[in-house]
């Protein structure tokens, strides 16, 4: 932490807080690596179970360790009676109040919860990944007016969920593409939702409770939610708009100085390094499908963006697009950023009871002066 006496900087920006050994990002070269592992190697190549094992142990796993992961998260998968019965007694309304009511929910079914030992945290951590997919899902499917689907253990993650979502197998592709989304945003160091979940376990918390902590950090619009905006900004210039109307568009919501969803970031001064390949996989989804209008959108907006602004697009412009086209509802986008960030929440959560310190830092006063003269309540 930096001294009381430091001056203080507005959001904490560029105030090195803690040291982790699980993600580096140099926002000037646009490096986003895990545990040393560049982006573009994992995002290529990797699974989103073998980085879930790469941010909990900072090693990649062996064909025997991975297969063991893949059968725990297996097995942890179906959720709870008692949670699968609370969450269809809620009403509907925001997906994220339902999750964090309903990871909190999961504690109660936790046979670990309490235990802050590593072995029983790690099986913590591998039980809460299976199941806030699980819980997502479900929930989409029931606000759908549909049925609640067993899970399938010959699956993978990314597969599973699309498949307890849409009630149908997704193609090799799909997978691959939601597969490819959840290894990208599964951590991005103190990022806000990241930070709360680290203060909370701090205090010696549960793992529950700081993944509760983590959700509602990501509820705010300043956190999550960018790319259910850029998808309704598509819908609303119209899939058959030509580019014409998509250019006037953008220059118009420019010239009113309102905000374009999905460009900029407080870190990166390059292209997000995660945007490249969400642009790839919403071309090669929409291309599948015969239709690319959302895609060539997309390029078309990017291209004025840089034109006109110079601003790089980030990981939420592109995957706003890749999740529509894989028929996730826009209301559950930003619970899918909690079905990847959980694995990243969870490896923070690890490390910092590994070497714990409450989390304590200072503000600048800048109240009244003091000492203030007190005058009894008669005299006021």
């Amino acid at each position: 932490m930096t001294s009381p006496d430091a001056a203080p900087k507005a959001g904490l920006e560029g105030v090195v807080a803690t040291s982790s050994a699980i993600c580096h990002i140099d926002g000037g070269q646009g490096v986003l690596a895990y545990a040393g592992y560049d982006i573009h190697d994992l995002a290529r190549d990797a699974s989103f179970e073998e980085v879930c094992h790469l941010l909990w142990h900072r090693r990649l796993p062996s064909r025997a360790e991975l297969g063991d992961l893949q059968s725990d998260l297996a097995a942890a998968r179906r959720l709870p009676e008692a949670v699968s019965r609370l969450m269809r007694s809620l009403p509907p309304g925001n997906a994220m109040d339902a999750l964090r009511t309903l990871v909190s929910s999961l504690a109660h079914s936790d046979p670990d919860v309490g235990d802050r030992s590593p072995a029983a945290a790690y099986r913590t951590a591998v039980r809460l990944t299976a199941q806030v997919g699980s819980v997502v899902a479900a929930w989409g499917r029931l606000n759908a007016g549909g049925g609640v689907i067993e899970p399938d253990p010959a699956l993978g993650h990314a597969a599973n969920f699309l498949l307890l979502l849409t009630g149908r197998r997704p193609s090799e592709l799909e997978a691959r593409a939601l597969d490819v989304a959840l290894i990208l945003h599964a951590d991005h160091e103190l990022n806000a939702s990241t930070f709360a979940a680290r203060v909370t376990a701090a205090t010696l918390s549960d793992l529950h409770s700081a993944a509760v902590a983590g959700i509602g950090a990501l509820k705010g619009p300043l956190h999550g939610g960018a790319n259910a905006e850029v998808m309704r900004m598509l819908l609303e210039i119209g899939a058959d708009a030509d580019d014409a109307r998509v250019e006037r568009t953008i220059r118009d919501m420019l010239a009113r100085k309102t905000k374009v969803p999905g460009f900029g970031h407080r870190v990166y001064r390059t292209e997000d390094p995660r945007a490249t390949h969400l642009r790839r996989m919403s071309q090669e989804i929409g291309e599948r499908s015969g239709s690319t209008r959302w895609y060539e959108m997309s390029r078309r907006i990017e291209a004025v963006m840089k034109a006109e602004t110079k601003i790089d697009a980030n990981v939420d412009f592109y995957s706003a697009s890749t999740y529509y086209m894989l028929g996730i509802p826009i209301e559950l986008f930003t619970p899918v950023f909690a079905v990847s960030r959980i694995a990243g929440w969870t490896a923070h959560v690890l490390e910092q009871y590994a070497n714990n310190r409450l989390i304590r830092p200072r503000a600048e006063y800048v109240g009244p002066e003091y000492p203030q003269p007190f005058a009894p309540l008669d005299r006021r």
